[in-house]
């Protein structure tokens, strides 16, 4: 007897102690979310944008002439090293981020710790994309690709997985189109990234809006000489000897465009290989149609 009642005694202790252990708990994640808040708000990212909207993927607003970006505790959005097309003019218009070989399905992951703006999808352009403000300042848009992993307003840490590589939007082929902008301005992400050495270029680095062109240059200039190139992705004839040892020093990873008119047949021969091996690097069928534009390895 003397027992049950001791049972019970306890019994009745947990009950009442379970509200103020709710009551704690809910204190406890208050405080958390509190500390988080303040230190998002320290953050450099406060201090350059004013509002948080879901509408616009970039709307410029005014640059600081100069401006310190920590490069620190970043990922790179994928493992592939092959850059297929640098930031600059191409075709006629400005080309705002490179684009990175993946296959579809390949997993994209949060260069930093930030938050998810947005989530959208658009067919004349990024196709399925996701944009990321980030602690540091930055903002990243990740295109084309197949999938969705993220919502809207969710927060991230680097190397969390955001979505599948893909060919959406205006994409002759599937890669990943990656921006780094700052205030809505792009930047040459090759400032701060070196994709076929998987890491970034320092510590941190210094914008100055006065010299970034001609450093933009610079970059892309450093990227094609030390392999991180554009891999032969073009296809055509006199490229310089840059390329070529660029291509070399990739490991004999070789790309090829597809021009108008081109069949599989017609690039297996050109390129010395066979219809059946460029299937198999780039994980297609012969009855698949190709088009121009596309990025096809060869080797």
């Amino acid at each position: 007897m003397a027992m049950t009642s001791a049972t019970a005694t306890a019994q009745d202790l947990l009950a009442r102690q379970a509200p103020i252990d709710k009551k704690m708990k809910a204190v406890d994640t208050l405080a958390l979310r509190n500390l988080i808040d303040r230190e998002q708000a320290g953050s450099p990212a406060a201090q350059l944008y004013k509002d948080w909207n879901n509408r616009y993927a970039h709307r410029a607003t005014e640059l600081p002439d100069s401006f310190l970006i920590n490069l620190k505790d970043f990922c790179m959005p994928t493992t592939n090293k092959v850059v297929t097309s640098n930031f600059g003019r191409r075709w006629g218009r400005m080309h705002k981020g490179i684009d990175v070989k993946v296959y579809i399905g390949d997993t994209i992951r949060a260069a930093f710790s930030g938050k998810v703006r947005i989530v959208k999808y658009e067919a004349r352009g990024y196709g399925n994309y996701v944009v990321i403000r980030h602690y540091n300042g930055l903002e990243t848009i990740y295109g084309h690709m197949s999938k969705h992993l993220v919502k809207e307003n969710q927060t991230v840490k680097a190397g969390d997985p955001i979505g599948l590589g893909g060919n959406t939007g205006r994409s002759t082929g599937s890669h990943l189109h990656f921006e780094t902008r700052l205030c809505g301005v792009a930047l040459n992400p090759a400032l701060m990234f070196d994709f076929r050495n998987q890491d970034v270029t320092g510590d941190t680095y210094m914008f100055r809006r006065d010299t970034n062109s001609r450093e933009s240059a610079q970059a892309n200039k450093l990227r094609g000489k030390d392999g991180s190139e554009l891999a032969d992705a073009s296809g055509s004839k006199g490229k310089s000897k840059d390329r070529k040892s660029a291509s070399s020093s990739a490991g004999d990873v070789r790309y090829h465009k597809v021009r108008k008119g081109e069949t599989l047949s017609s690039i297996a021969k050109k390129r010395g290989t066979t219809v059946s091996k460029l299937c198999k690097l780039n994980h297609i069928t012969t009855k698949m149609r190709i088009r121009p534009g596309q990025i096809l390895r060869y080797s």
